[in-house]
């Protein structure tokens, strides 16, 4: 591939993950894949823009622990872009993750509850996953018992990754026991109606590039735009509200106005 020719997001990538150890590539291939996905992989890379690339890193920090780590191995990807004169701007720095959201759980408040509007799926998401934390109780434990048994503390990796992995269960077991004490259960769209609301899955055409996009509206504590569930306090999610199959929508984004038809809707 020419450094001049005006590559798509996809084909940089391809190009990128080539130069990476078979290592490297196991660690890097999931997360570069997310990124392509994001962008649009048909996507000119040299049209990747500061702003965006902070979107991009704020919304991952937002719903993803150890999200530094997540965002590695992009800012070496971008690193290599400007490097390889694909992009003009040099955008790895703009790839920051606010420290305050790194892994950071959501406070309870003093009765032990988080107040949280969910809609039924979401609830019984988080029963689920409840569910499977609480299952993965006894193998943690006995993974500690094992890691224990070995009396040299001092450089027991084992032990440590074991204590690390309990803390991490049990935290995110007292946070969704509290959100789920505190949730108000939102009402979906009745089956009959014909108009867009919360929990419909919304196929979308984006009449400037053809793109085919698919969201499902969720409240906004449900929202993850790397699993496709859009919140409907965000700028896309008000436009969408009520619409019926074939409407036009109109967004504004940083890059300008961004008209969508939609050309489906699963109540």
């Amino acid at each position: 591939m020419s450094e001049q020719h005006s590559s798509s997001l996809a084909e940089a990538v391809t190009v990128f993950i080539s130069t990476l150890t078979p290592e490297q590539k196991q660690v890097s291939q999931q997360e570069l894949n997310k990124f392509v996905r994001w962008f649009g992989g048909e996507r000119p890379v040299r049209d990747l823009n500061a702003k965006e690339i902070g979107d991009f890193s704020n919304s991952i920090s937002a719903y993803v622990t150890d999200s530094e780590k997540k965002l590695e191995p992009v800012r070496s990807f971008l690193s290599f872009a400007k490097k390889k004169k694909l992009i003009d701007v040099s955008l790895a720095p703009h790839l920051r993750v606010s420290k305050a959201k790194q892994g950071k759980p959501v406070k309870a408040g003093a009765r032990g509850v988080i107040p949280v509007d969910l809609t039924p799926d979401g609830y019984a998401s988080l029963e689920a996953e409840l569910d499977m934390l609480k299952a993965e109780r006894p193998r943690i434990a006995e993974q500690l018992r094992h890691a224990a048994a070995d009396k040299d503390f001092r450089e027991n990796a084992p032990l440590e990754a074991a204590r690390e992995r309990q803390g991490q269960i049990e935290a995110r077991i007292r946070e969704i026991d509290a959100i789920l004490k505190g949730s108000t259960i939102i009402e979906e769209k009745p089956k009959a109606s014909q108009t867009i609301g919360i929990g419909c899955v919304v196929k979308l055409r984006d009449l400037g590039t053809g793109e085919q996009l698919c969201y499902t509206l969720v409240s906004p504590s449900e929202a993850n735009p790397l699993q496709g569930k859009l919140s409907i306090a965000s700028p896309t999610g008000k436009a969408l509200l009520d619409q019926e199959i074939g409407a036009v929508v109109e967004v504004v984004a940083p890059v300008g106005t961004l008209k969508y038809q939609i050309d489906d809707i699963k109540f």
